[in-house]
């Protein structure tokens, strides 16, 4: 799988690591920068990266920074992008699963490494389960695919 990854200065560290996972994992990965630990403004990197996932010519992205925060939002702002914030193996299982998440996003200030090298591998080898999640996955790209009570209605049967 190509997959994009980009960090400003808070995840450059998680970031390299990631990387060298992710090419042992048999993956390609394409760098969207940061280079170094030197201060970035994050969404100069992380856009790019979202893009990249959105136009097809990376099939998902990883995004780093402190929190990871500011990192979801902006990739967030591309249609097309589904990024969730993991800071646990369920979050990333969740993320895929129910949500289809093309885009991940971890803190490196928040969890060990360790950690986020398992949400990555987790993220990457669960697949989305489809079913009442597809419906509500659809109303993230068109939220008035269904009238408000439809939409009240079936959220409650499951």
């Amino acid at each position: 799988m190509k997959i994009a990854v980009a960090s400003d200065h808070a995840g450059y560290l998680y970031k390299e690591q990631i990387k060298e996972r992710l090419a042992g994992l048999g993956h390609e990965a394409r760098d969207f920068g940061t280079s170094s630990e030197e201060p970035v403004d994050y969404p100069l990197f992380i856009r790019p990266a979202a893009e990249a996932v959105a136009r097809g010519e990376c099939e998902r992205a990883i995004v780093l920074g402190g929190s990871g925060n500011g990192e979801a939002m902006a990739a967030n702002k591309v249609p097309g992008i589904r990024c969730a914030l993991c800071w646990s193996e369920e979050t990333a299982r969740w993320a895929r699963q129910h949500n289809d998440a093309n885009v991940l996003a971890i803190g490196q200030r928040t969890i060990p490494l360790e950690v986020a090298l398992r949400i990555v591998e987790i993220w990457l080898e669960t697949p989305f389960e489809g079913g009442r999640h597809q419906r509500r996955v659809a109303l993230i790209e068109n939220p008035t695919g269904g009238s408000a009570p439809q939409r009240l209605r079936t959220d409650r049967q499951g």
